[in-house]
């Protein structure tokens, strides 16, 4: 499955390189596992597969100006 499966399916703006915060940890969306979102979160070397829908903020427009959470 790829992103667009993920878009459609989930109704999320889901993309490659979009900053999101996952359950309150920012990160960046490093590619798609299935109908997941592989995230690597700040300050980690690995991404995390995570569901596109459980507690994922997508950060887009005036979010991304907001003060970045603390590592």
């Amino acid at each position: 499955m790829s992103a667009e499966y993920v878009r459609s399916y989930y109704k999320v703006p889901a993309a490659r390189g979009m900053r999101v915060c996952v359950d309150g940890r920012p990160g960046v969306i490093a590619g798609f596992s299935g109908a997941h979102l592989k995230v690597r979160f700040d300050g980690d070397r690995v991404s995390k597969c995570c569901h596109p829908t459980w507690r994922v903020e997508y950060l887009t427009g005036d979010a991304l100006t907001r003060p970045r959470f603390a590592s």
